[in-house]
């Protein structure tokens, strides 16, 4: 099966607006894993306004599925990496300033910089991840990814997510964002790279996700996923997410 790793920002997000200690992070990792997640995502941004460095710390010794820490590639977040050694280190190239994740990263222009990353994470992290744009992500950029020693590429699914949302009214739109997400997925999985995918998918977009690229072998899902819990709460959400990332 697909695994589900929850992005827990947004709990984070609540807790900050107030300035206290609710919701507990360390209260809540246990019980989001106790109903069989396979994995915690936290993407720490330079302003802490959701995931704070001391957080991720924090988290490390209560995460017991795989615990992947995405973000910008700056010294800070390097050497939180190389303190804290996650499972899964996910590389995206958000700016400073960014509200959220909303490009990827452009593989041939910036091969120096992924190079001495990916070098200076793999000493102490089992798995780099690249989040990658279907739409420009080319053969090229999956042999130079490969060849600078990523191990999955993550794509990037807004356009995807938007096209679904879409799909009633405009369904030759979401064939061909499928089509764009399955070449992709394709070149990468030729060069013995792994798939995982994330942003914007939500208990309706995701099977169809799923459904026409098999091989994703992880999902990190965090905005749509807790606005779910708020209807169904948090304990059927989760269950609602797991049988979503089940292959038939």
């Amino acid at each position: 099966m697909t695994h589900l790793s929850v992005n827990i920002n947004k709990l984070a997000t609540l807790r900050n607006s107030r300035g206290k200690n609710n919701p507990d992070l360390a209260a809540w990792v246990p019980q989001i894993e106790a109903h069989g997640v396979h994995g915690i995502t936290v993407h720490p941004r330079p302003d802490e306004r959701h995931i704070r460095y001391q957080d991720v710390r924090d988290l490390r010794g209560l995460v017991r599925g795989e615990f992947n820490i995405e973000g910008y590639p700056d010294e800070a977040w390097l050497k939180l990496v190389d303190e804290v050694r996650p499972h899964q280190a996910t590389l995206v190239p958000d700016p400073p300033h960014a509200l959220t994740s909303d490009a990827g990263w452009q593989v041939q222009s910036q091969a120096a910089l992924l190079e001495s990353v990916v070098k200076r994470l793999k000493k102490h992290t089992l798995r780099v991840s690249l989040f990658v744009d279907p739409q420009t992500f080319s053969a090229e950029d999956a042999r130079l990814a490969r060849e600078l020693g990523v191990d999955r590429v993550e794509l990037y699914t807004e356009a995807f997510a938007e096209a679904h949302g879409h799909r009633q009214q405009q369904p030759t739109r979401l064939s061909e964002q499928i089509r764009a997400y399955r070449g992709a997925a394709d070149l990468a999985l030729a060069w013995g790279m792994g798939i995982n995918a994330g942003h914007d998918l939500n208990l309706e977009n995701l099977p169809t996700l799923i459904d026409n690229i098999p091989e994703i072998q992880e999902v990190s899902i965090g905005h749509a996923l807790i606005c779910d819990a708020l209807n169904y709460g948090m304990s059927e959400t989760l269950r609602r997410y797991l049988a979503a990332v089940q292959k038939p």
